[in-house]
C-alpha cells in the first residue's frame, strides 16, 4: 500500500489525475468529495445486508461504478482519453430497471413522505441526500468542464434508485410511511372533485 501521509496537502492543494495539484476547495475536488461520501453511505447500507441478499452485490456494484466515475471527475476533459476509466451510459439503464423492478413490489402512495422509518430505510434515505448533493457539485463542474455524457443523469437516477429502495424496505419489514402531503397533482385533481 502506498504511503497515507504524504504530507503533500498540508498547504491546501490536493492532486488529481495527470499530476497537477489543485485547492483542496476546488469544486472537481468538492464534487468528488462528495461522490467519496456517497460511496461510504452505500458501504454502509451494504454492510447491514446479508451476503446472498440481491441487493449486496447491486450496492457493491453501483460502489464500483463510483470509484470509476471519480477517476474521471478527477480527470479534466482534454486529459481524460489517458484515463483507464470509462462511463458507460448502460449504468443509467441498469439504475433505470433496477428502479422500476422495485417500484413493481410496492404500492404508489400519491405522497410525500418523510425520510425515516426502519433504520435501514432511514440510512438509504440519507444517501438520497448525498447523491442529490452530488448532482448539484457536479453541475457546477460540468459548467467550468464538461463530464463525460450520461455521469450526471446517471447520479440523478441514482437518487431515484436510493428513494425507491428506501420505500421497498419499508414495505418489506411491514413498516408504515409517514406522509406529508399529497403531490400536487393529486392536491389539484382533489380540488376539481369537489
Amino acid at each position: 500500500m502506498a504511503r497515507i501521509m504524504t504530507k503533500t496537502g498540508d498547504r491546501g492543494t490536493t492532486g488529481i489525475f495527470g499530476g497537477e495539484r489543485v485547492p483542496k476547495d476546488d469544486i472537481r475536488i468538492e464534487a468528488n468529495g462528495t461522490m467519496d461520501e456517497l460511496n461510504a453511505h452505500l458501504g454502509l447500507i451494504r454492510s447491514h445486508l446479508a451476503m446472498d441478499d440481491p441487493r449486496h452485490r447491486f450496492f457493491g456494484e453501483v460502489q464500483m461504478r463510483i470509484m470509476q466515475a471519480m477517476s474521471l471527475i478527477a480527470t479534466r476533459s482534454e486529459r481524460r482519453e489517458e484515463n483507464p476509466n470509462h462511463f458507460e451510459l448502460s449504468w443509467v439503464e441498469d439504475l433505470e430497471a433496477e428502479t422500476a423492478r422495485l417500484m413493481k413490489e410496492i404500492p404508489e402512495n400519491g405522497f410525500f413522505i418523510l425520510p425515516g422509518g426502519t433504520p435501514l430505510s432511514a440510512e438509504i434515505q440519507l444517501a438520497r441526500t448525498v447523491a442529490r448533493r452530488a448532482e448539484r457539485r457536479l453541475w457546477t463542474l460540468d459548467r467550468l468542464d464538461p463530464l463525460p455524457e450520461g455521469l450526471i443523469p446517471w447520479v440523478n437516477r441514482m437518487s431515484d434508485w436510493l428513494f425507491v429502495s428506501a420505500k421497498w424496505e419499508m414495505n418489506q419489514q411491514g413498516w408504515p410511511e409517514e406522509r406529508w402531503q399529497a403531490f400536487s397533482y393529486k392536491r389539484k385533481r382533489k380540488k376539481e372533485d369537489e
